[in-house]
């Protein structure tokens, strides 16, 4: 198995555990906030998609799927375009709100086909490209792919354990 077979595979095991974290849910139970102040699971969902859209199109050069699919008027959040959540507060989270489980694995299946297409192409030595200097020492796409996963992972499991709470949870 190579590389990129490994990485195709990880980042199709996240895109189960999305649709496994939103499927059923209603509007209410999407943006719920368990305690009344942690992150929705229309925020988890929304955030990691975000992040995976965000730093898989700068590291091959691409689009976001956000912008040039038309998912940011979809969402139609009162956030900057290129907001991803990062470092988002209460205040951001609870504007995150969305209507349709459809709309988060919609973005999300967008976004994991543009991820799947940059990986197909990729060679060994693909990896060791450096696609962030801003960082001691510099991001190589290989590490890049791999904090994705490992950021996607921990938001979906976040998730998965809040549709897991009690309503009042």
């Amino acid at each position: 198995m190579y590389a990129t077979d490994i990485l195709i595979d990880a980042y199709g095991r996240i895109k189960d555990e999305v649709h496994a974290a939103v499927v059923g849910l209603s509007p209410d139970e999407l943006n719920a906030r368990p305690g009344g102040r942690a992150n929705s699971i229309s925020w988890l969902i929304w955030h990691l998609t975000r992040v995976q859209d965000d730093h898989i199109a700068d590291a091959f050069g691409l689009e976001q799927v956000w912008l040039s699919e038309g998912w940011a008027d979809r969402f139609a959040l009162p956030l900057d375009k290129d907001d991803t959540g990062y470092g988002h507060g209460p205040q951001q989270v609870a504007e995150v709100k969305v209507d349709s489980e459809d709309l988060l694995t919609g973005y999300y299946d967008a976004v994991h086909e543009q991820t799947l297409r940059a990986l197909r192409d990729l060679g060994a030595d693909d990896l060791d490209r450096i696609v962030d200097e801003n960082w001691t020492p510099a991001v190589t796409l290989g590490a890049r792919l791999v904090s994705v996963l490992s950021d996607d992972l921990q938001h979906v499991g976040q998730a998965a354990f809040a549709r897991g709470l009690p309503a009042d949870g």
